[in-house]
């Protein structure tokens, strides 16, 4: 599994600084984004799934950039976003997971006979004809995992995975994503959902504020969090 790299890497947006000199080696195959609201998490993931271009500096998936070569990072990468409505395309749950196969090249009858198995494995291929707008939040988000595991990347990013998710969804997601052999990069803002990580990366304001093992970090974190909080309080 290749590092993702960042070196000197910048975003900006309408002059607006987001992401500031960010260097680092990530390497371990759960890795975690810890931040404030604003501090430019997402920003960072979708700079890493190649959606967007730096403004200078460079990110690498291993020697890919994944902007620059978008088909080649579509079998490397895969991005999650917190709402699954930001992500859904086509009205119908068959389309939507068969549409990153097509966009990899693969034909209509492969791509659509790999989304139909994929469901009749899942015990759901009564769904294939399904309109997407009939699916809760959590079916939803579920479609979307699917969709970006049939791609077969090496890593996922999430986006907040857990997010407005009941206990019992979340529960299976966790599952299901602790069985997976992907590198996974998870946004979270709660130190407990990032307790599994080998790596973590806390983002304040657009810069590296610590980078390490999980048990250095999130209590650093907790506790820069804990004082501003009371600073703040009213």
């Amino acid at each position: 599994m290749q590092p993702i790299q960042l070196n000197s890497l910048c975003y900006a947006l309408q002059g607006k600084p987001l992401l500031s000199d960010l260097t680092v080696t990530l390497c371990a195959r759960r890795i975690g984004l810890i931040g404030r609201n604003g501090s430019g998490k997402t920003t960072l993931m979708r700079l890493m799934a190649g959606l967007i271009a730096p403004s200078s500096g460079t990110v690498r998936l291993g020697d890919l950039d994944p902007y620059s070569d978008r088909k080649a990072a579509l079998a490397r990468i895969g991005i999650l976003f917190q709402n699954p409505d930001h992500q859904i395309l086509f009205p119908t749950v068959e389309e939507e997971l068969a549409f990153g196969l097509l966009q990899q090249g693969q034909s209509q009858s492969a791509a659509f006979g790999r989304a139909n198995d994929m469901l009749t494995a899942e015990g759901r291929a009564d769904w294939a004809k399904a309109p997407v707008s009939n699916l809760s939040h959590g079916q939803k988000q579920w479609l979307c995992l699917q969709a970006v595991l049939l791609m077969g990347p090496e890593t996922l990013l999430l986006d907040e995975p857990f997010a407005a998710l009941d206990l019992p969804t979340e529960t299976r997601l966790r599952r299901h994503l602790e069985g997976l052999d992907q590198r996974l990069i998870t946004i979270a803002h709660r130190p407990e959902d990032l307790a599994h990580c080998q790596e973590v990366l806390w983002l304040e304001a657009g810069r590296i504020a610590a980078f390490g093992a999980p048990d250095e970090v999130l209590p650093a974190y907790a506790e820069a969090m804990r004082q501003l909080g009371e600073r703040d309080a009213d």
